[in-house]
């Protein structure tokens, strides 16, 4: 116990594998925000430094390399006249066909926020106590382009810069399922009804930030025990126009844009396409090996098979890009619709490692209402979709 205590990373809260610092750290991006809390200077930072780990060892070329010798035993078993894996290699290439344009436009898009949207835009109207500060939170959550794990990172940043417990909550739901990029990655999957994961994404976010202030005001939930000096006078439109005022279109300005735009894409790829990858693969070997009846019987569109969807949305912790490849196989042996609401939605609203998160860093109190109000809404919403769809 005393090991996992030690290796838990600064930042995000999840355990930590890559030693900088004399910390432990879950990933390179977490050793980022920490240098820049800490002002390391850049001459014994540990990206800069070229202390960090090998490109071999990262895990989106392992995930890659994996896949590649499943690739090899395929063509060899083949070539044998053993076809025991070509359904399997033939549904994961039908999954990358249907959202690889996806992917590569949120990538994209991800990099450009990350290079062109100051942090200071998100966190500005998060510490007010103020049904409108429930409403910033989500709608600056759908400029978030990290995963389920990833925004978990900042929406403890977040809260120890000094954003209130209902804005962050609030944040962390609408931010894996609101997000750009995982909007354009569902509508690669799921077609238009992709604007329902959306929207009642950000509905329930809403909702349950509201509720939240309401437990705030009651004192039923914990305080951010962190003071924040909010600029009264600060303008995001006026902030914009100035910078877009000094901005100057040189050919090395474009350069250095681009290298930025591409290098937070690449962060960021590093950070959620092995999921993504991982999520098609298991959505293959569902869609290949377990028996359609198994889905009809047990995660059909009836209220025990939400129950059940429930539970294995809890269970299985994976990044909200790799749950989405699940979701759509879900939808697509039972077309229970309302079934792929719930497991993308409880996925995140359950999740033991979000819920620890909260409980060590915000407090035991807001981490078990977390679940009590979510879940309800979610079962609810599950059940009409399957009943009106």
């Amino acid at each position: 116990m005393r090991n996992r205590i030690d290796k838990k990373d600064p930042i995000c809260g999840m355990q930590g594998t890559i030693k900088a610092h004399g910390r432990y750290f879950c990933s390179e991006a977490c050793i980022r925000k920490y240098e820049e809390q800490q002002e390391i200077e850049e001459e014994k930072c540990y990206v800069c430094s070229g202390e960090h780990k090998k490109w071999y060892s990262e895990k989106i070329f392992i995930v890659i390399f994996a896949l590649a010798i499943i690739q090899i035993i395929h063509f060899i078993l083949d070539y044998l006249g053993i076809t025991i894996l070509h359904d399997l290699i033939f549904s994961f290439y039908e999954y990358v066909k249907m959202i690889w344009l996806a992917i590569i436009i949120g990538l994209l898009l991800g990099g450009f926020i990350d290079h062109f949207v100051p942090r200071k835009y998100i966190s500005k109207y998060l510490a007010q106590h103020k049904k409108r500060t429930i409403f910033y939170s989500v709608g600056l959550g759908f400029l978030m382009t990290a995963c389920s794990h990833g925004i978990l990172a900042i929406s403890m940043e977040l809260y120890k810069k000094g954003a209130s417990t209902p804005a962050v909550i609030a944040f962390l739901l609408a931010s894996p399922w609101a997000n750009l990029p995982i909007t354009i990655i569902l509508f690669g999957f799921f077609g238009v009804k992709a604007l329902l994961f959306v929207g009642f994404a950000i509905i329930i976010a809403i909702i349950t930030g509201l509720i939240f202030q309401m437990l705030d005001r009651k004192c039923l939930i914990e305080r951010n025990k962190y003071a924040v000096e909010v600029e009264e006078d600060f303008s995001i439109l006026r902030d914009v126009k100035r910078r877009w005022k000094e901005y100057e279109f040189s050919k090395k300005n474009l350069k250095n844009d681009t290298i930025g735009v591409l290098k937070g894409s690449w962060g960021l790829t590093k950070m959620v396409l092995w999921w993504i990858l991982i999520g098609m693969f298991l959505a293959s070997l569902a869609r290949t090996y377990i028996p359609q009846h198994f889905f009809m019987n047990y995660m059909g569109a009836t209220l025990p098979g939400l129950v059940v969807t429930l539970v294995l949305a809890t269970i299985i912790e994976i990044c909200s890009e790799g749950t989405s490849p699940l979701a759509f196989e879900i939808f697509r042996q039972t077309a229970a619709f309302g079934n792929s609401f719930v497991f993308l939605m409880a996925g995140v609203a359950t999740d033991y490692t979000e819920i620890g998160l909260i409980w060590s860093n915000i407090g035991k109190r807001t981490a078990l209402w977390l679940p009590i109000i979510t879940v309800p809404q979610i079962i609810i919403l599950g059940y009409l979709f399957n009943v009106l769809l």
